[in-house]
């Protein structure tokens, strides 16, 4: 009995010891401390240095980019593509974005008005046949004020042993078949939903006659010169791409991949990868570009007046901060990642990661 009860209670205090070691110290991320009275190169210096020592105690594994004018004062990668830490990430290193890709399924929303092929008042049913929400329009969707249930992922769960690798197309046939209950009138409220950016995608690849990643990369990426920006998922022509990083988990000094599943041949919501340099570009596109004109750029940034009158913040494909602050983050298969930009001081921020970081809240916190 008394040996027993001695390796019980050994057992309870070393499971008691991990829990302290992991709140107190894993947990544990360093101040960064900037002087009030810091310039701004002293400034960058102090953030690069801190994401430097991060990353030598495994707590960042990614990349930052901070803009003033539409030029880059910090851009640097910290860090290895992916868990078997045999490649170096640089500055042309492809990070997953998550649902930051939505601005970019915007975007490709955004030109088809642009070449007057589509409108935002567009009802969904004109281009989706038998499209169970009738009132729901384009711009219900990019506003993410349609009442459309996030379900998609619940409806591939059942319908896996059928479906094989989910895809856009597969997803709306799930949609319409099922027909799953609004949960409320168009532009009744706002409600986030990766279903209504896989609806858009699914749009772009009906009216284009192109997957949603030839579209992007032919009429958005290309003719922006972002090189190092793509679609990619299960169903793309390459099983990887140069500089593409992969996701991975680094808990406690153990690394584990994380593996797309089988819903990883769906877009729109997500599976953009892009980086470091050309989300430099990226930002200054929204400031005005040779693709869509300064007003219907303008349509992107403008908060939706719902029906009890009241403004939502959701703009197409970005969370409307205030007249001059406007951002989006992303989590997806290991990937944290932010961008948020200043249009009054003319200043962005992204911070990308592949690596499940545990600190990525506090990380964002620390430098904006």
């Amino acid at each position: 009995m008394k040996v027993a009860l001695y390796i019980t209670l050994g057992i309870v205090i070393i499971v008691i010891g991990f829990f302290v070691w992991f709140f107190v110290f894993f947990l544990h991320v360093p101040e960064l401390n900037i002087p009030e009275n810091s310039s701004e190169k002293e400034k960058i210096v102090l953030i690069d240095n801190w994401l430097e020592k991060l990353n030598s105690q495994r707590k960042f594994n990614g990349g930052i980019l901070i803009t003033k004018d539409g030029e880059p004062t910090l851009a640097k990668t910290y860090g290895f593509t992916n868990s078997k830490k045999t490649e170096k990430l640089n500055n042309n290193s492809s990070f997953r974005l998550a649902s930051i890709s939505k601005q970019f399924t915007a975007s490709g929303i955004m030109l088809l008005k642009e070449k007057k092929i589509i409108n935002y008042d567009d009802l969904v049913s004109k281009y989706i046949s038998d499209f169970p929400y009738d009132s729901v329009t384009i711009r219900n969707l990019l506003n993410q004020t349609s009442g459309i249930p996030d379900s998609y992922l619940d409806l591939a769960e059942k319908a896996k042993d059928e479906i094989g690798i989910l895809t856009n197309e597969k997803a709306i046939q799930l949609i319409v078949k099922n027909k799953p209950k609004a949960n409320f009138q168009p532009n009744e409220k706002f409600e986030y939903s990766n279903t209504n950016y896989i609806i858009l995608a699914r749009i772009i690849e009906l009216v284009s006659n192109q997957s949603f990643e030839n579209y992007m990369k032919d009429n958005i990426f290309f003719p922006l010169g972002m090189h190092d920006t793509r679609v990619w998922n299960l169903i793309s022509d390459d099983k990887t791409f140069k500089g593409k990083t992969d996701g991975f988990e680094d808990i406690a000094g153990e690394t584990r991949e994380i593996k797309p599943t089988f819903v990883d041949g769906v877009a729109g919501d997500g599976a953009v990868f892009s980086s470091i340099n050309d989300f430099v570009k990226w930002d200054k596109f929204w400031y005005g570009n040779k693709l869509i004109s300064d007003e219907n750029l303008k349509e992107a940034f403008i908060r939706p007046t719902l029906h009890n009158g009241e403004k939502s913040n959701y703009g197409f494909g970005w969370v409307i901060i205030n007249d001059d602050v406007v951002m989006h983050n992303g989590a997806w298969l290991a990937a944290n990642t932010y961008f948020v930009r200043n249009t009054k001081k003319k200043t962005s921020f992204v911070l990308l990661d592949n690596s499940s970081n545990l600190f990525f809240d506090k990380i964002i916190g620390s430098i904006k």
